[in-house]
């Protein structure tokens, strides 16, 4: 829906305003999708990398280990009960308000505090103690990089990690 002009060498067409922005909403969904993508490229690209899984323990073998997997947008615990029988439960990063970590002689208790979890907080026990200080710096980091809006997928995952523990370096009294 164009208008027509006449002049001496022809005639020219002008676009009607509607076309134009007709045109500038195409271009500007078409930036959108190409937007949208980037995102959901990036949270699968982040959502698919654990940065840390660790098993818990128990004197003298534990049958049914807890899992504890860290990714870097959350923190999914697979507790374990009788033969091919679990429960997952995931926790987002941005969710949880505390972690504390209990050391006792042979091993440590992870307990993780969520803002949304109806019984608000999640023990893991029978952990190795490093393994359980190195979880929460991890997760630590992890907090601190989610609450400033820090974008991860750039890192590799050894970056990544080097980087959270070089972040909670906070010296542990045992």
């Amino acid at each position: 829906m164009g208008i027509l002009f006449g002049n001496q060498h022809g005639s020219t067409t002008f676009w009607s305003k509607k076309r134009q922005v007709e045109q500038e909403l195409s271009e500007s969904a078409d930036k959108k999708k190409s937007e949208d993508r980037r995102t959901v490229a990036d949270l699968v690209k982040k959502s698919n990398r654990i940065l840390l899984s660790i098993s818990s323990h128990a004197f003298p073998f534990d049958l049914f280990p807890d899992t504890i997997n860290v990714e870097e947008g959350r923190i999914t615990i697979i507790t374990r009960t009788f033969f091919l029988s679990s429960r997952v439960h995931s926790v987002d990063i941005k969710n949880v308000s505390n972690i504390f970590v209990n050391i006792a002689p042979f091993f440590a208790q992870l307990v993780i505090i969520s803002k949304t979890f109806e019984e608000n907080e999640i023990r893991i026990r029978n952990l190795r103690k490093d393994e359980a200080v190195f979880a929460r710096r991890i997760i630590e980091g992890l907090r601190i990089f989610v609450n400033k809006g820090i974008d991860t997928s750039n890192y590799t995952v050894k970056e990544l990690v080097d980087k959270l523990q070089e972040l909670s370096t906070t010296k542990i009294v045992t």
